[in-house]
């Protein structure tokens, strides 16, 4: 169980296009939300404190799709908001799979059994579930009693019936090395997870709590006491080795945001979907063209001042992988 040895082929394929095209900006993921509205109200979280006409907006089928199709990643995140809310949810991911997208739809599963029957088991497509600890820890992250237990059961369900589960775990100033360990043991070793996605909190500016959101500092002391004694080379995290580096303080890299764009119900997200600032493009050649993004990333933004989240600095790590044989061996053995 990892990342499927169809997705690298695809991916390493599709990057040697963009190489041999001269291409230096393009996308690798696109994060795909098409909707804010949620069924949880996590204290975290700055998506769903939206006006309510916004919260109401949907993405039709045919705008993903043309989203999709612009940018041309081969990789697509379904976001939001909470993604199985949205009423052609499964139009959606039907129709990114028949064009052999990768698509992991992101959720917190509290619907996810009753729509499971849905969606369809294939390599194109993955559950990609919420959870940011063990039990008291993620259901105090998500504010509700009984959601851990929920997720787990969901998880086991899909598992069940033959579809490839990853996970999603944020991590914030309530955690510490031991409790980031325990969470991937668990999510490794006992559920069995394909791949498993880690991030340190963004802080969003809407967020209730603002309080807890980790530092660049205190982010790389977790992370390295965390993965000391090989952990990382046990646990199947859905990461270029380099970003882990990076989230351990072994290396640092600029933020290369436009290779994961965010398309919404506002139109694309300048100059990621963890910005709130309002200023979208219409068209991701917009957002590319005219977004100035020698001002964004640490040390040139202060909004991003405290920020290692992997849609700025995976895709640096991915393209610094490409540049090097023994970064691309380490990473075809990572997973």
């Amino acid at each position: 169980m990892s990342i499927p040895w169809q997705q690298k082929v695809a991916v390493g394929k599709y990057l040697l296009q963009k190489r041999l095209r001269g291409e230096d900006k393009f996308a690798l993921v696109l994060q795909l939300e098409p909707l804010f509205t949620c069924n949880l109200a996590c204290a975290g979280c700055g998506k769903i404190q939206h006006p309510d006409d916004i919260m109401r907006q949907r993405l039709t089928l045919e705008q993903c799709i043309q989203a999709v199709e612009e940018c041309g990643a081969p990789i697509v995140s379904i976001a939001g908001g909470e993604p199985l809310v949205h009423g052609e949810i499964r139009e959606i991911v039907a129709a990114l799979v028949e064009r052999k997208k990768f698509v992991y739809l992101c959720t917190n599963a509290l619907l996810m059994q009753k729509k499971i029957d849905l969606f369809q088991p294939s390599i194109y497509f993955a559950w990609s579930v919420h959870v940011d600890g063990l039990q008291a820890r993620h259901d105090e992250s998500v504010c509700r009693e009984g959601v851990f237990d929920k997720a787990v059961g969901a998880i086991k369900e899909a598992q069940r019936r033959g579809f490839r589960v990853t996970t999603n775990t944020t991590f914030f100033s309530q955690d510490d090395p031991n409790s980031i360990r325990g969470v991937l043991d668990f999510l490794n070793d006992e559920l069995g997870v394909d791949t498993m996605q880690i991030a340190p909190g963004f802080a969003y500016e809407r967020a209730p709590d603002q309080e807890h959101f980790l530092g660049v500092r205190r982010t790389r002391e977790i992370f390295r006491e965390a993965f000391a004694g090989g952990k990382r080379k046990k646990w199947r995290l859905n990461h270029s080795p380099l970003y882990l580096d990076f989230l351990e303080g072994k290396v640092d890299f600029g933020c290369t945001a436009w290779g994961i764009p965010s398309y919404s119900v506002l139109g694309w997200q300048r100059p990621c979907y963890l910005m709130s600032d309002g200023d979208y493009a219409k068209s991701y050649k917009e957002l590319l063209e005219e977004t100035d993004w020698s001002q964004f990333g640490r040390g040139k933004h202060p909004k991003c001042e405290n920020c290692m989240a992997h849609c700025g600095y995976e895709p640096t790590a991915v393209m610094q992988t490409g540049h090097s044989l023994k970064e691309m061996v380490r990473a075809a053995f990572a997973s």
